[in-house]
């Protein structure tokens, strides 16, 4: 893995996200931080968020007249902002809308809260925990291809924010660099694969809880975290990730067949 000793400019490619205006409407849901989504250390894992997002965004669409008629999304890009750190135990709030959408896309944010309990595991008292997070979701038919949004789930989505000339833009725009040597292999498990032969968003995030175990200062405080998924991985797939460390940031890349298929970023913040 290179290093880089100049730090990057604070928030170089990723301004805050944009806060949900009054008139949005949301989707709530409640859950438990179980213990099978926590590190050594009682905090939710970013692979542990990826699945409560999922969850909520599955029950959000259940809840509503379009799981017919507009059924399949996929995700381009996740942005979670770990402001607060939650941990376990822990009873969590989700609150899910839309903060931006065009035609065949948008952008789906959800604010995660936690109330913190105690047990014989964790014995102080803990602040409530927040994370905020904002995903691209595709509108796709069953052959996986963009397809236009249904004039009535648009206009329910449009009713939640005034931007409604979304675009794609990259926050992570730094070019694929040389291997250095130090290329690492990451398995994949037949579980890590759903029922459309898709590798699971839960799972790309477990090989970044990997790699964040060499840089625990980047996770110390608030911080984000942002994966753009480029090209899909599918069963039997044999994985490479090459990485970098400029500074305060990881960079990292999912590497297959030459190609690279995911690219991610994981840097501190200073939030408000």
């Amino acid at each position: 893995m290179t290093e880089q000793t100049t730090p990057p400019a604070p928030d170089r490619f990723d301004p805050p996200l944009a806060p949900r205006a009054e008139k949005a409407q949301y989707f709530e849901s409640r859950y438990r931080v179980r213990t099978g989504d926590v590190d050594q250390h009682m905090r939710l894992r970013l692979d542990g968020t990826a699945r409560y997002l999922q969850d909520i965004a599955n029950d959000n669409i259940e809840a509503t007249e379009f799981h017919a008629t507009d059924p399949f999304w996929i995700v381009r890009r996740t942005v979670i902002d770990v402001i607060s750190p939650i941990s376990w135990p822990a009873n969590l709030t989700l609150q899910r809308w839309c903060g931006a959408l065009s035609t065949r896309w948008t952008n789906m944010r959800v604010r995660v809260t936690a109330e913190h309990e105690t047990n014989r595991f964790n014995t102080e008292p803990r602040p409530p925990g927040l994370i905020e997070s904002e995903g691209f979701w595709i509108n796709v038919n069953d052959q996986g291809l963009p397809s236009r949004i249904t004039d009535e789930a648009f206009e329910m989505l449009a009713a939640m924010t005034d931007e409604h000339r979304l675009r794609w833009k990259t926050m992570i725009p730094d070019p694929l660099p040389a291997d250095d040597g130090t290329d690492r292999p990451h398995v994949l498990r037949s579980t890590d694969f759903d029922p459309f032969k898709h590798l699971n968003n839960a799972a790309y995030w477990a090989a970044v809880e990997d790699e964040l175990v060499e840089h625990p200062d980047l996770i110390a405080g608030p911080f984000r975290a942002v994966i753009e998924y480029l090209r899909p991985i599918t069963p039997g797939a044999t994985i490479t990730i090459r990485r970098t460390r400029e500074g305060n940031r990881l960079l990292m890349w999912l590497i297959v067949e030459a190609q690279v298929a995911a690219t991610v970023s994981v840097q501190p913040r200073a939030y408000a």
